[in-house]
């Protein structure tokens, strides 16, 4: 009985290692898309505001455009390792619980149920 449970107890710490290590690739995986996603939407709203500027615009100019693409891939790294969006968040919730794991510590809303249990913001149009 006694080297069952020695062999138990380390296949477990084992199964635990590879549990984390799991969930900490899928929640890199699903950061670096929303990063991606976030980017490529910058990349398409810089695009269309290019097409609209006038000839003299700075937002034509080639040497601005490249550091604005720039600037847009730094912000969408930061909003999404903030998951300001929650596609990270709603990957892992369909990833993760198929392999019997959490996103996030057992207690710990999510950002989403952060964001919905904080009151509304009061309207600026009533007097």
């Amino acid at each position: 009985m006694s080297i069952e449970n020695s062999l138990q107890g380390p296949a477990l710490g084992v199964q635990t290692d590879e549990a984390a290590r799991l969930r900490q690739r899928a929640t890199d995986a699903a950061v670096k898309f929303e990063a991606f996603f976030i980017k490529q939407m910058m990349g398409q709203m810089r695009s269309a505001t290019r097409v609209l500027a006038d000839e003299d615009s700075p937002l034509k100019n080639k040497v601005n455009e490249d550091m604005l693409d720039l600037a847009d891939g730094l912000v969408a790294d930061a909003m999404a390792g903030q998951r300001a969006f929650g596609i990270a968040d709603l990957m892992l919730k369909q990833i993760l619980p198929a392999a019997g794991l959490s996103a996030a510590p057992a207690g710990s809303p999510s950002p989403g149920e952060a964001v919905a249990s904080q009151p509304p913001a009061p309207s600026r149009n009533q007097p």
